[in-house]
């Protein structure tokens, strides 16, 4: 037998009601939730965006970030409605390597999901309480969502996940915005095929119930980038791409047709800073064409304290994956999306 079953890990209900979100954070959640929507549905005018570290490895560090955002987020809030990333969850193109959170709560220890369905869950709440935000994250396993159901704002379906059904029938069921991220290879319509999943009505297996679903109005696209079979980057966040994506959404029928740009990734080809580019770019471009301005909804930005990234957790705020933006340019691009949209 190749699968050896380690032990039995608690429900995502046992660890919610060990970890409870407060009655008045629910409440708030409850608001906040319906002003994002509207952002989705054209009814408010304020962009989103989706901004933090690659990956939430230490909760002091992740705490600290958090802290200073959230008194960002209060000068731009007539602007910007910012989502922070607290992203437990890391795909890894080779499958090896550091998973995230949930794999590692200590990221130089052997991997201990135990502990990590209860640090993710203990983090996301710690960043709920201490700052005001309510959070974001990859849903990297459907089965794991539950145990973070009553905190995200937002869940992102990676590039790799995208055209996995599970992934796309669960963004049916799930009350948030849903970024379906194109898939590495590119493929538009492999995207708008998994909105129109993830919008319609589904009935299937979960977690051994048979679920149905009511479908998700506000999933949506999120363009990252694509590799060709070369591995060389294809940015898509260029005026020409978006606006073909808006044409394949206009025929398609999809309701509350949205675009969120991922500044990193394919797009800046991990060059962290080109986000800065990346994004005064698509702001220029919403200058030209109401259909641009009217359908991107925002950003996906990586940034954390320090600049850049490490193998290793040796600089305090620095990302252990991807590299980002550090504090000081992250504080700048956010007052100037603020200025400019």
């Amino acid at each position: 037998m190749t699968m050896e079953f380690k032990r039995r890990l608690p429900i995502p209900m046992e660890i919610r009601e060990e970890m409870p979100l407060s009655a008045e954070l629910t409440a708030k959640k409850q608001a906040f939730d319906a002003e994002v929507a509207k952002v989705f549905t054209g009814e408010d005018a304020r962009k989103v965006l989706i901004i933090g570290p690659c990956s939430a490895d230490r909760e002091d560090s992740v705490l600290e970030y958090m802290n200073r955002l959230a008194k960002t987020a209060e000068e731009v809030k007539d602007k910007l409605i910012i989502i922070p990333r607290v992203y437990t969850n890391k795909p890894r193109t080779k499958g090896t390597g550091y998973k995230g959170l949930l794999h590692n709560p200590n990221p130089e220890a052997p991997d201990d999901l135990l502990e990590g369905v209860k640090a993710i869950r203990h983090m996301h709440l710690r960043v709920i309480e201490e700052t005001g935000f309510f959070t974001a994250d990859e849903m990297l396993y459907p089965s794991n969502y539950q145990y973070l159901v009553d905190l995200l704002s937002y869940v992102a379906v990676g590039a790799r996940s995208v055209e996995n059904q599970e992934h796309r029938l669960v963004s049916s069921g799930i009350s948030v915005p849903v970024g379906m991220k194109n898939p590495t290879a590119g493929s538009t319509t492999v995207m708008l095929n998994s909105i129109y999943a993830a919008q319609s009505e589904q009935i299937f297996k979960y977690q051994n119930y048979q679920v149905k679903t009511t479908g998700n109005e506000l999933a949506h696209a999120v363009l990252r980038g694509a590799v060709d079979n070369y591995g060389n980057d294809i940015p898509n966040f260029h005026y020409e791409f978006v606006m073909k994506v808006i044409e394949g959404y206009t025929k398609s029928g999809l309701k509350h047709p949205a675009i969120v740009i991922d500044a990193n990734h394919s797009n800046s080809g991990k060059k962290h800073r080109q986000q800065i580019r990346i994004v005064e770019e698509v702001l220029n471009n919403r200058l030209y064409d109401k259909d641009f301005k009217k359908y991107v909804k925002g950003f996906m930005i990586e940034s954390f304290l320090e600049e850049g990234c490490q193998k290793e957790d040796i600089v305090y705020g620095k990302s252990i994956t991807d590299p980002c933006l550090g504090w000081e340019d992250t504080e700048r691009l956010v007052l100037d999306i603020a200025d400019k949209v």
